[in-house]
């Protein structure tokens, strides 16, 4: 195996609610590699949105290391993790987060305008689907191009990792396979170190990789016997 990009080890992470303590992960240790799909999969409050959040660097460790080749996420100050998220990695939601008043090619161009060495922003919406759709505004787009949309926007930077959480989450099936293929082609073809958060499990099987989680704890991870396309799939 390749050297991992990513080590989790011994992580905890503790919320405090007032007076209650809410422990949201409990010394999970895990790796991921350049190039794989992995999907994060349980149910709601497993622990699965925490873990992503500590990959992305929007959030440090209670306890426990988590690096990113040579940079030691769990140490990072607020400038030193923005410099991580903006040069590194890109982010998918389940709720898209674009600004209604620009176009696509302008929802994108946020990125790309701060952006080291990004793609064109027409290049970026192309490559999901959406070439002639530019100069449409949110309002004039459907679901599943507004996701399409923040997909474009997450890898016009050129990640080296793309986090989703529930990129399908607020799309009908027919809708949701179009973003899995777009996000599956990203991995295949960009070779974009991949993790998605998922509580449908046949999602999973598009995975190199799955974790599954459940009361913050690491469960199992397994590798499906074969990698499953997105249009293959069926929820």
């Amino acid at each position: 195996m390749p050297a991992p990009i990513f080590r989790m080890r011994d992580v905890s992470k503790v919320y405090h609610v007032g007076d209650l303590e809410v422990v949201a992960l409990r010394d999970v240790s895990l790796e991921l590699y350049a190039g794989e799909f992995v999907v994060l999969l349980g149910p709601s409050g497993s622990g699965k949105s925490t873990l992503l959040n500590l990959l992305g660097g929007l959030d440090t460790p209670t306890k426990g290391q988590v690096d990113y080749l040579d940079h030691d996420l769990s140490e990072g100050g607020d400038e030193k993790l923005t410099a991580f998220r903006r040069e590194h990695v890109g982010f998918v939601f389940q709720f898209y987060n674009l600004i209604p008043s620009l176009t696509a090619r302008e929802n994108v161009a946020l990125v790309t305008d701060i952006a080291a060495a990004p793609l064109d922003p027409g290049e970026a919406l192309t490559l999901v689907g959406l070439g002639a759709r530019l100069d449409h505004f949110p309002s004039q787009l459907s679901g599943g191009e507004q996701q399409r949309v923040a997909i474009a926007r997450a890898v016009a930077k050129r990640p080296h990792v793309l986090l989703c959480d529930e990129p399908t989450g607020a799309l009908d099936y027919e809708t949701g396979v179009v973003v899995l293929e777009v996000i599956e082609q990203i991995n295949r073809e960009l070779g974009t170190a991949t993790a998605v958060i998922t509580h449908n499990a046949p999602i999973a099987e598009m995975a190199d990789r799955v974790v599954t989680l459940h009361d913050g704890l690491i469960q199992g991870v397994r590798r499906p016997e074969r990698r499953v396309r997105a249009m293959d799939l069926r929820w």
